[in-house]
């Protein structure tokens, strides 16, 4: 990198808005489209209610950012909260913040509030109202002064609400002498809604002022509480959160420490941030997350000075003391450091039945991507359905074997022809991630070499019909993947990966002792090369998932999936038709349709 190119302003972009989303292919094609030509890394969570978005990269990219998304009504009074700042420095914290790479996802929920299903999820048009940060800083002034004339009724009945996780509490927090600040001690933000439940009593006829990072957690956990009825009215939530509330009050205001922020920052003080933690073993002032250690019971951040801090020292957070776990055995954890596991590691190679840890074993699960995806966007994208499916199945992506070449979309202008980015061309390949499939058309040239190659016209949904050659190579690789990785219970196949995943069950007596799996779940699935055999002679237990004829899958439609599923056995298979697009839906009755198909092989 030159010396000009580090000196470009840097900074980082965070943005949310709960709106419906009515196409959200489209919507995941823009970000996609729109964040590689521009060169930003970070995470966009997108879902049928809205979107959230963490992301970083050159300040005039950010800004060029914002323009587009403010170019689309969906987003109008969006609060896009950007912040200069270094470039990562540090490669770990960065890679662990998802810094490295840009990561889009279609998610159930924009953050998760309850980590089990409610009946009735929280009507964010019930939320809290909105406080500005002066407002927010005159309820709390006000309060103090009651005190201080000695009339403490009003301010008695004030009660500030954290609603963010501990590691982040530990290191900063409003304080107003007077003032009750409620603070859940949660490990995980899906905790709250349970915190909420149990303490109800707390709340309950009370002026309830909330607060978190950047607004996104109060607005789900407001609403739930307003919706508890009568006593729960008052609710009201720091607008824009604690750092548009640092940038109204350089000073900190009435908030005390550093703001916890997911990015590489860390986190950011006021000009008179003082040091209000701890360090986990001497007590001495710290309040440096940038170590990453970790608790080896349960993950959370853990606050471990430099002079404590030893290379392959286990850690027991604070919750884990207090509830008498104290780590993980010597034989479980020799070969862990103090520093942070990537989160979207599962450990794998600790599972227990294949390291003979006893316990109940998981389905191990082989997945297929999609046509032009990847494992780890494929992984991102059903990151919702691991986690609801976590007691019962481990998931194990990779990537196909035929590399694409990168591709842009051309866009006319004048009568020309010219690249449709912001910089007059497509971005370096080396910022952009590969792209794979397993089945390919009969003219396929290999993109590992090639550089950008101009699309042949506008997206064809049909394209998935000329995708007809590769087979063989792809099921040579799948015979060494699964000598490598396996044994697998199943087999998962999005899209063109259901399509590979249909071709290996059609074979699946031949694979006999190369490629052993019990069952396979195919999802917005197509037939190709199928037709040497009949409907209903596949003998393989299968699940399919695909959207009804008007539901939102552009790409594709429902009678290919519906015919991919007449291949198999009448008796053997299960059909899921949902409403959404291009997706695997984990909402209910949906989730429960596919844990029920599961438990028939636990």
């Amino acid at each position: 990198m030159s010396g000009l190119e580090r000196a470009e302003p840097y900074g980082v972009l965070l943005y949310y808005k709960y709106a419906s989303v009515a196409d959200l292919d489209e919507l995941v094609s823009f970000y996609e489209r729109n964040c590689s030509s521009l060169g930003l890394l970070g995470r966009v969570r997108l879902a049928p209610h809205g979107v959230n978005v963490t992301v970083g990269g050159k300040l005039l990219a950010l800004e060029g950012h914002i323009n587009a998304v403010k170019s689309n009504a969906l987003f109008e009074g969006t609060d896009f909260k950007l912040a200069s700042c270094d470039q990562p420095m540090n490669d770990q914290v960065a890679k662990e913040c998802g810094f490295t790479s840009l990561s889009i996802r279609v998610v159930e929920e924009l953050v998760t509030f309850s980590s089990h299903p409610l009946v009735r999820s929280p009507d964010i048009s019930f939320a809290g109202r909105h406080l500005s940060a002066l407002e927010f800083h005159s309820v709390l002034q006000s309060a103090g002064k009651l005190l201080d004339e000695g009339s403490p009724a009003s301010s008695e009945r004030l009660v500030l609400l954290d609603a963010r996780n501990l590691y982040e509490t530990r290191i900063g927090k409003f304080h107003t002498p007077g003032v009750e600040t409620l603070d859940p001690q949660i490990r995980q933000y899906s905790e709250l809604h349970d915190w909420i439940d149990d303490n109800s009593e707390r709340l309950q006829g009370k002026r309830i002022l909330m607060y978190c990072t950047g607004g996104i957690r109060c607005e789900m956990a407001s609403a739930y509480i307003k919706g508890k009825g009568s006593g729960f009215e008052n609710v009201y939530q720091l607008y824009g959160g604690i750092q548009r509330y640092l940038e109204q009050f350089p000073d900190g205001g009435f908030f005390k420490g550093k703001n916890f922020v997911f990015d590489h920052r860390i986190s950011v003080g006021s000009c008179n941030a003082n040091v209000i933690s701890t360090c986990l073993l001497c007590s001495c002032p710290f309040d440096d997350y940038s170590s990453r250690c970790r608790c080896a019971s349960c993950r959370m951040l853990v606050l471990v000075c430099d002079s404590c801090r030893v290379a392959g020292s286990i850690y027991t957070c604070e919750l884990c003391q207090k509830h008498g776990k104290h780590g993980l055995s010597t034989t479980a954890t020799e070969n862990c450091k103090s520093e942070a596991l990537p989160q979207e590691i599962k450990l794998s190679t600790l599972s227990s039945e294949r390291q003979g840890f006893g316990g109940s074993r998981k389905l191990r699960i082989l997945c297929l991507h999609g046509f032009r995806q990847n494992a780890s966007s494929f992984k991102g994208r059903t990151a919702s359905l691991a986690k609801k499916l976590r007691s019962i199945a481990e998931f194990v992506f990779v990537d196909a074997p035929h590399e694409l070449c990168f591709i842009f979309q051309p866009s006319v202008v004048e009568g020309h022809s010219e690249l449709s980015t912001e910089h007059g061309g497509p971005p370096p390949k080396e910022k952009c991630n590969k792209k794979f499939a397993w089945l390919v058309p009969p003219d396929f040239t290999a993109g590992s070499e090639a550089n950008w190659k101009e699309a042949d016209g506008p997206f064809d949904p049909l394209q998935y019909r000329q995708q007809t050659n590769g087979f063989d190579s792809s099921l040579a690789y799948l015979k060494s993947m699964y000598l490598r990785e396996g044994p697998f219970d199943g087999i998962l196949g999005f899209s063109q990966g259901a399509a590979m995943a249909a071709l290996v069950c059609a074979r699946k007596d031949e694979l006999k002792g190369e490629i052993d799996f019990r069952f396979t779940i195919l999802c917005s699935g197509f037939a190709l090369n199928l037709a040497v055999f009949e409907h209903g002679s596949i003998n393989c237990p299968s699940l399919h998932i695909f959207g009804r004829d008007h539901g939102r899958d552009r790409q594709i439609p429902n009678k290919a999936s519906a015919d991919l599923a007449e291949y198999f056995e009448n008796g053997s298979r299960v059909v899921i038709q949902h409403d959404s697009g291009h997706i695997i839906p984990t909402r209910s009755p949906y989730i429960d349709e596919i844990k029920n198909f599961l438990q028939r092989f636990l």
